[in-house]
């Protein structure tokens, strides 16, 4: 079980980086509009500047997730599971927002949101047992 919580946590990163793309660094392109429902490259230029610091959050929590996974591999299970908590939890916890906020966008909260759950749900049965 820690393995599988490992890696849900680990894809679930991957996904936060992919978010980091779109939002930081292809924000004002046609497939990151399409993705985040915005109609025009000007609309996109207005919040660019949003979007950039967003997709920073979402590749820092990416991060503490990898951390995580490579300082509990390398021996510092506690440090590192925390890390992995910590980086997934808050994934969820924005995914959860993300839901509530905008009933709308359900399948990209679902994306966000359930990768990261099932990985800290596998990792704690793991480490419990």
């Amino acid at each position: 079980m820690i393995i599988a919580g490992l890696v849900l946590a680990g894809l679930a990163g991957l996904v936060h980086v992919y978010i980091f793309y779109l939002e930081s660094i292809a924000w004002t392109g046609p497939r990151a509009r399409a993705i985040f429902g915005i109609a025009s490259r000007a609309d996109a230029e207005t919040t660019k500047a949003l979007a950039f610091n967003q997709g920073f959050y979402n590749l820092f929590l990416a991060i503490a997730v990898a951390l995580g996974i490579v300082l509990f591999a390398s021996g510092s299970r506690t440090v590192g599971a925390t890390l992995v908590f910590v980086g997934a939890g808050c994934m969820v916890a924005a995914g959860v927002v993300l839901l509530v906020s905008a009933p709308s966008k359900a399948g990209a909260a679902l994306k966000q949101l359930v990768p990261p759950l099932l990985g800290i749900a596998a990792l704690a049965i793991g480490l419990a047992f």
